[in-house]
């Protein structure tokens, strides 16, 4: 795989609609679950940019883009979930894809 540069990442910034006349609540919640899943499969197999040491997304959430505020990525479910259980008809997710570099650790003389 020849991977793709990060300055070619595509960011997710979506408004997942739950409302279908034929697909039931719940298989639009898992469809919601999975495109998720699938998007940071496809971003995590990309090839990091050079002194990159591994891959950081930044996440909100919320009813809406307005009231979206920031999340954890392992979050994301729990939050998917919540939104079920509330009935809503729509939830807004933005995930942003960035790459990191760890700080060395210190050599103890």
């Amino acid at each position: 795989m020849s991977g793709i540069n990060r300055t070619e990442a595509i960011n997710m910034k979506k408004t997942f609609k739950l409302t279908h006349e034929k697909i039931k609540y719940a298989r639009l919640i898992d469809a919601a679950k999975h495109e998720v899943k699938k998007y940071l499969r496809r971003e995590r197999n990309k090839k990091l940019p050079e002194g990159a040491d591994f891959l950081d997304f930044d996440c909100k959430y919320g009813a809406t883009e307005k009231e979206a505020k920031v999340i954890d990525l392992t979050e994301i479910n729990k939050y998917i979930d919540e939104a079920a259980a509330q009935n809503l008809t729509s939830f807004y997710l933005e995930i942003l894809a960035k790459s990191g570099v760890r700080p060395k650790k210190k050599e103890n003389s």
